[in-house]
């Protein structure tokens, strides 16, 4: 997966990152396939201010996947919600 420059992080919007907290911090970019799998691989790694935020990012994780064709086991955390 090719890593974000700086200047192609700016380039995003938020809406192509699954989750933005408070401050503004974007995480989880999901704006092409590989990042989606990259999203999905790094979930149990990405703290989140709250469980309504890990919801609404979670979601987005997975509406993001199947806009790309990319399958989410049924017992993935992602996929079912739990930690």
């Amino acid at each position: 997966m090719p890593e974000l420059t700086t200047e192609q992080r700016k380039r995003l919007t938020k809406s192509d990152f699954a989750y933005v907290d408070t401050n503004g911090e974007r995480h989880l970019p999901i704006h092409d396939e590989e990042h989606v799998r990259n999203a999905l691989a790094r979930w149990n790694q990405t703290a989140f201010e709250s469980a309504e935020a890990r919801e609404k990012a979670r979601k987005k994780v997975l509406r993001a996947a199947r806009t790309f064709g990319i399958e989410v086991a049924e017992a993935d955390e992602v996929a079912t919600g739990r930690r």
